[in-house]
């Protein structure tokens, strides 16, 4: 199992992840939720992890557009990531969790951030691992809302 969301600009994006032949790719649906709204963030996370990795049919031709910008209201994957930052969690095939993070490599491409990454105890429910990523999406949106009064 692997989900995961996207923060920008103090609205959490989720959107169901589904599985394209080896990719994970985002499908619908996509929910929208505000950062300080935190049963919203809880349902919407949950919601994407009980609709598991549903399998995506594979299409010849061209990757279709990312399905998050026509909720984020931007016409392209730059802009969309230009004010964004990115988190999974995943289950390992041992069933332990894991919360992931991303920063941006000096290429322009996000990569896994080692020093982001939390790994739970055997047995950890979902819902502590949700309530886990909730406290780290806020704390995220609260620094991001610091560093532009400074800017």
């Amino acid at each position: 199992m692997f989900h995961h969301c996207y923060l920008r600009e103090g609205v959490l994006y989720v959107p169901t992840v589904g599985k394209r032949g080896g990719a994970y790719t985002d499908i619908e649906p996509v929910a929208v939720v505000p950062i300080t709204n935190v049963d919203g963030l809880r349902r919407a996370l949950l919601d994407a992890i009980a609709r598991e990795n549903p399998a995506v049919p594979l299409q010849k031709g061209k990757w279709p557009p990312p399905v998050v910008l026509k909720h984020a209201g931007v016409k392209t994957w730059a802009s969309f990531e230009r004010h964004t930052s990115t988190w999974n969690i995943e289950e390992k095939k041992n069933g332990n969790y894991k919360i992931g993070g991303y920063r941006r490599h000096p290429d322009g491409y996000w990569v896994e951030d080692r020093e982001q990454e939390i790994e739970f105890a055997p047995g950890t429910a979902i819902e502590a691992v949700v309530d886990r990523m909730i406290a780290i999406l806020q704390e995220a949106a609260a620094g991001a809302r610091r560093a532009d009064r400074r800017a």
